[in-house]
């Protein structure tokens, strides 16, 4: 079989993270019609993701929130969106661009969307950036009293996980 040059795995991806954008763009200015509601999965430590830490001590790799009755200050760009929620009584903000998310639903018409954010627009880019990362965390932890190479240290907590 001949290789995609076209890459369209990542042109297909593109264009439906466009809808969800277009979706939310419009629910945004006009809030939601009918009883459409939205489940939203993301990657909490993707770049560019912004959230508590409270909650990113609570849900360390993914999240879903629920776009339905209780939000507020919905803001749509390019990139990404902005969303007022409660969580526990605690209102909090949350800045999610669309490259971390995973997955969209609508249930009240049993739409959905699945998404790889590793092939997300500037995915390579950030998966060098987290590799640069994990080399310069290992390189930190020697000590002077140390010779290089002797102390085993796991840099699984700091790999971007698929």
């Amino acid at each position: 079989m001949a290789e995609d040059h076209m890459r369209y795995d990542i042109l297909a991806q593109e264009a439906l993270r466009g809808v969800v954008r277009k979706v939310l763009g419009e629910v945004a200015k006009t809030g939601l019609p009918g009883e459409h509601h939205f489940f939203i999965s993301f990657v909490t430590r993707a770049p560019g993701v912004r959230l508590s830490e409270k909650l990113l001590g609570q849900y360390d790799k993914e999240m879903t929130i629920v776009i339905q009755n209780q939000y507020w200050d919905l803001k749509v760009n390019e990139t990404g969106f902005e969303v007022g929620l409660s969580f526990d009584g605690i209102p909090e903000t949350l800045v999610i661009p669309f490259s971390a998310v995973k997955g969209f639903f609508d249930p009240s018409v049993q739409f959905g969307l699945q998404f790889d954010p590793a092939t997300a627009p500037g995915a390579a880019a950030v998966e060098a950036e987290a590799d640069e990362t994990v080399e310069t965390v290992a390189a930190s932890t020697e000590t002077e009293d140390e010779k290089p190479g002797e102390k085993v240290v796991s840099l699984d907590a700091f790999r971007k996980k698929p």
